[in-house]
This record gives C-alpha cells, sequence and structure tokens, in this order.
C-alpha cells in the first residue's frame, strides 16, 4: 500500500477512534467545568478524586488494550474463535481486577490523607469516589468491549456509544450539581451520580451491540466457563500494558499530589491545566489506537513491510498534531484556561496566571508525548510489551518523578518545575521507546 492509501485507512480507522477518546475525555472534562462553576475547591477536590480513580482504572484497563492487538492479530490470522476466546477472558480479568480495586475507591480517605492532602479537599475527594468509585466495573468492561470492536475495526460505535455518554453525562451533572430542573443540589455527590449513571449506560449499549450486530462470536454464552489458555495470554499481555499505563498515569497523579501540597488554587490551575493538555493527547491516543490495530493485522498477516510503512506514516500525522496544539497552547493560553471558570470568581486572575506557565510547559511536553504514545501503540501491535513496560518504568519514574520533586520544591521552581520535571520523564520514554519499535522492526526485520 502506498504512504496516501496508508494516510486514508489510518484516517478512516482513527478518526472515529480520536472522536471515541475525545468524547470520553469529554466526561471527565465535564466534570471539571461545571464544578469549577460551582466552587474551587470542589474542581480541586474531583481533580484530586479522578487522578486517583483513573490510576486504579487504567492498570486494571491494561486487560482491555491487550485484547486490542490479539483480537486484530487474531483477525488478520481469520481465526474467529480465538477472537471470542480472548474476548471473554479479557472482561473476565477486568471483572476480577474491579473487585480488588474497590476497596481502595471506598475507603479512600485514609491514603489522601496519608498522601498528605489538605484535610477538606481530601474528604470532599473521598466523598466522589465512594459513589463514583463502583463505575470502575462497568468502565473496565466497556474497555474491553471497545478494545474488541475496533480491532474489528468497528469504530463507528464506539464514537457514537462515547458521544451518547458524554451528552448524558453533561445533562445528569448540569441537573445534580447545580440542583437544576427539580432534582436536588448535590454538587461534587451529583457529578459522582453522573460519572456512575454514565459507565453503566454506556456499558449496556456496546454490549447489546455486540451481541446483536456479532452474534457470530457469542461472547456470553458459558460466559461462566474458564478458558486458563487465553486467560494466561491476555494476562501475560495484559500486565505489562497495564503497568505501563499505570507508569505514566501514576506520573501525572504523583504530580497532581505534589501541586496540592503547593496549595488550593496551584492544584485548581494544575486541573484545568492537564485537562486540555489531556484533550489534545486524545487524538494521539486514537493514532496509536490505530497504529496497534494496522500493526496487529500486518502482524497477523506477517506483512512486516505494510507495517512499517503504516508506522512512517502514522508518526508524520502525530507530528502534524502537535504542532498544531503547541501554537495553541503559547497563543491563546488564557482563553483556553477561562472556559473552566467563573468570570466572577474573585480568584480567577490567580488561577489564570499559575495556569498560563504550566500551559506553557504543556506546550513543550506534546511532542513528546505524542511520540511516546504512538511508539507504544506500534509495540503494542507486535505484543511487545515486557521491555516497553521496563522503559515505561525507568523514563515515568526514575527520570520524571525525582525531577519533578527537585525542580517543584528543592529548586523552588514550584508547579512549572513540577510540569518541566514530566517534560524530562515522557522525553525520556519518547527516545527509547521510538529506539525500540524502529531497531526491532526496521533494524531487524528491514522495511519490506
Amino acid at each position: 500500500m502506498s504512504r496516501p492509501g496508508h494516510t486514508r485507512a489510518i484516517a478512516t480507522l482513527g478518526l472515529p477512534l480520536i472522536g471515541g477518546h475525545v468524547a470520553q475525555f469529554a466526561i471527565g472534562l465535564t466534570d471539571t467545568v461545571m464544578l469549577g462553576w460551582y466552587g474551587v475547591e470542589s474542581l480541586a477536590a474531583v481533580t484530586l478524586a479522578s487522578t486517583y480513580f483513573f490510576v486504579l482504572f487504567l492498570f486494571g484497563a491494561g486487560f482491555g488494550f491487550a485484547v486490542m492487538p490479539m483480537v486484530a492479530a487474531a483477525a488478520g490470522a481469520g481465526e474467529d474463535r480465538q477472537i471470542r476466546r480472548l474476548t471473554r477472558m479479557g472482561l473476565w480479568l477486568s471483572l476480577a481486577y474491579g473487585l480488588i480495586a474497590m476497596p481502595a475507591l471506598i475507603f479512600a480517605r485514609p491514603i489522601l490523607d496519608l498522601m498528605g492532602q489538605e484535610p477538606v479537599i481530601a474528604g470532599i475527594a473521598a466523598d466522589y469516589l465512594r459513589v463514583a468509585g463502583w463505575g470502575i466495573f462497568p468502565a473496565l468492561l466497556v474497555m474491553v468491549l471497545k478494545s474488541y470492536l475496533a480491532a474489528l475495526e468497528r469504530t463507528q460505535i464506539v464514537l457514537w456509544v462515547t458521544l451518547a455518554a458524554a451528552v448524558l453525562n453533561a445533562l445528569v451533572n448540569y441537573a445534580l450539581i447545580f440542583g437544576n430542573w427539580g432534582a436536588p443540589e448535590l454538587g461534587v455527590r451529583g457529578a459522582a451520580i453522573a460519572s456512575f449513571s454514565t459507565q453503566a449506560v454506556s456499558f449496556v449499549a456496546i454490549i447489546v451491540y455486540a451481541l446483536k450486530v456479532l452474534p457470530e462470536h457469542e461472547l456470553l454464552k458459558n460466559f461462566q466457563r474458564p478458558d486458563w489458555e487465553m486467560l494466561r495470554k491476555v494476562f501475560r499481555l495484559g500486565v505489562p500494558i497495564g503497568l505501563t499505563t499505570l507508569s505514566e498515569v501514576s506520573l501525572f497523579a504523583a504530580s497532581a499530589m505534589m501541586m496540592g501540597w503547593l496549595g488550593t488554587l496551584p492544584l485548581a490551575a494544575h486541573g484545568i491545566a492537564v485537562s486540555l493538555a489531556g484533550l489534545t493527547f486524545m487524538v494521539h491516543l486514537g493514532l496509536s489506537n490505530a497504529a496497534t490495530i494496522r500493526a496487529g493485522n500486518a502482524y497477523g498477516r506477517g506483512d512486516r513491510g505494510h507495517m512499517v510503512r503504516g508506522a512512517k506514516v502514522v508518526t508524520v500525522m502525530s507530528l502534524i498534531v502537535s504542532v498544531v496544539t503547541v501554537t495553541l497552547f503559547l497563543t491563546i493560553p488564557e482563553a483556553m484556561m477561562s472556559l473552566f471558570l467563573d468570570a466572577n470568581d474573585p480568584q480567577k486572575p490567580q488561577i489564570l496566571a499559575i495556569g498560563v506557565g504550566l500551559l506553557a510547559v504543556a506546550a513543550l511536553f506534546q511532542l513528546v508525548d505524542g511520540m511516546q504514545a504512538i511508539a507504544l501503540g506500534l509495540l503494542r501491535g507486535v505484543q511487545d510489551t515486557g521491555v516497553p513496560m521496563l522503559i515505561a518504568g525507568f523514563s515515568y519514574w526514575a527520570v520524571g518523578m525525582p525531577a519533578s520533586y527537585v525542580l517543584g520544591f528543592v529548586m523552588g521552581y514550584g508547579g512549572v518545575g513540577v510540569w518541566l520535571g514530566l517534560v524530562l520523564g515522557l522525553g525520556c520514554a519518547a527516545i527509547f521507546l521510538m529506539q525500540r519499535f524502529w531497531g526491532r522492526v526496521v533494524g531487524k526485520l528491514g522495511d519490506g
């Protein structure tokens, strides 16, 4: 396939995935925006609680992520029975992980206190997690089913279900946070109810679609029967993916904890800046998923030249996105951040002053964050997850985390220093992961 052909194929596959990720991200973004209107303390608390939830969620999501390249490879090889077995065991492992994670969500308060968070903020965050935490079950199951459908290139349904969920979340938030339309005013607890409701409805919608449109896979038939061979395969691939994701997300989680040490206003500014940076990252993540699926198909067929040409195209596409987002972050930071704040909030100027500096640093890590995401997607496509896990752990925890602490607190650069540490960790990961893919695929296999 020519490079224009790869571009069209990646865009056709990737755009719905990007839209789905953006819509998924919009669920959390809606919480941030509406709670920012409700109050700075509420915004800071949900920033903390959401970070805590996603650290736990994204480790368990490794099993869902593992389903994507394995189903793509099985589809490329024409092995329909393998597709069913892999997806079922992905669902099994996700349910088991949810049971393990629930106590940490229900009893989050003492953990947040041990992390040195302000007592008022920690209390509000714990109240949110006691309700929203139950959403980890449908959220993990949805991740598996989305990966299954995306690997079969049924990305349109992933987009539409996620868009519908984002709209539902916004409506329930508007009703329950502020007490609109005759609903009680529940504040943060209302946002938590909206989050759980959205995840549950998403799961029902996507499982109904999968069972009706792809009945040949019979996903729930004899669901109670274990398939130990496939469970082991998904586990072996999923745990390194989960740990890799956990390494990156926990780096951002730790940065949120550090910003909490600086006070409520820096943590609120951090929440807004992370939301904006995360929104742009969803584009890279969608391209990364497309890279995983395309590389997985080529891997299943043994078509290595096709894989390499596609990898070059998706990398260039990610670079173009980075140039656009860097430009936005450097030219209109105040306008972007103001969307999250009440115009009459007396603390708005202080939050903006902190946030503009953070977005300037976020512009620096757009390039490296995109590159490490693309490299991970390509490596997962060829089911190479062990070494990338080690690279991620080293980059994020041995480089990024110490750098954030030293620059932020020892050298006194505050929030900007914490974020510069993120840049160093992500940059290290981008360099080593890209070298791993191109050295492994191009250096050893040639470009076909």
